[in-house]
């Protein structure tokens, strides 16, 4: 696994949950319209969402197409019944006796997580990390398409990354508006993060995935997922920490 599947898949969920989400399918895999009821789920499970969605696209690609909650929570290193109790928020989606058909799971999954749907993207600051980002060809699979990299420097200006040409911050009012962007990632210094974020909602940027060393304050109607690395590493630290008082430093 690398960096940028850690970052996908490993950080805690920081954003608002949004409200009205809905129970699903049942999964029984008749035809039956289900109705559909409007639930606030915790942050606690939608964190889970992508884990559950990467495991079941791993088994599609092992022609897997049916799947019990416990081998799933062998496989994920959960309880069963914590799977089902998160599934259940949703409607359920298994069946008694059967399971759950794969296919279909990691489908509704990712219609709850919007991935059936084109997310426009840019990436602000076009350093290591921007450029890291910028050449993660998984997020176009997941629904999220890049089409704009921006800095201030005219030094980068034209380089092309992964076929898109990094621009000047100047240009980028005019290109929200063009390319009906959705998503901003932020890789900026900690100084320049609130400006540039202020100059994003202004222009209609609606959600922003922040990997600047500060914490962004924004509107209700603007969705913002502070991503800081360095905590990740400091809890990986403490689990070493711990692990060494337990087992080695006795």
């Amino acid at each position: 696994m690398g960096i940028i599947d850690i970052v996908l898949c490993g950080l805690p969920f920081t954003g608002d949950v949004p409200q009205g989400v809905f129970a699903g399918n049942t999964g029984s895999g008749n035809k039956e319209e289900n109705i559909l009821e409007a639930k606030e789920i915790s942050k606690a499970v939608i964190k889970r969402l992508p884990r559950y969605y990467r495991y079941l696209g791993e088994l599609m690609e092992e022609k897997v197409e049916r799947i019990s909650s416990n081998d799933l929570s062998k496989k994920m290193h959960v309880t069963a019944s914590q799977i089902r109790q998160d599934l259940n928020n949703f409607g359920g989606f298994g069946q008694q006796g059967y399971g759950y058909n794969v296919e279909y799971l990691y489908t509704e999954i990712g219609k709850i997580l919007g991935l059936d749907t084109i997310h426009p993207m840019i990436i602000l600051g076009a350093g290591n990390l921007g450029q890291a980002l910028a050449n993660y060809g998984d997020f176009e699979k997941r629904g999220f398409r890049l089409v704009g990299i921006f800095d201030v420097n005219p030094v980068l200006e034209g380089i092309s990354v992964r076929g898109i040409e990094i621009q000047m911050i100047s240009h980028l009012p005019e290109f929200i508006r063009d390319n009906q962007v959705e998503i901003a990632i932020l890789t900026l210094p900690k100084n320049k993060a609130k400006e540039m974020a202020k100059v994003l909602i202004e222009n209609g940027i609606k959600a922003i995935w922040n990997f600047a060393h500060t914490d962004l304050d924004a509107p209700e109607d603007v969705i913002v997922e502070n991503v800081h690395l360095s905590e990740s590493l400091m809890a990986l630290s403490y689990n070493l920490s711990q692990y060494r008082k337990e087992h080695i430093d006795k």
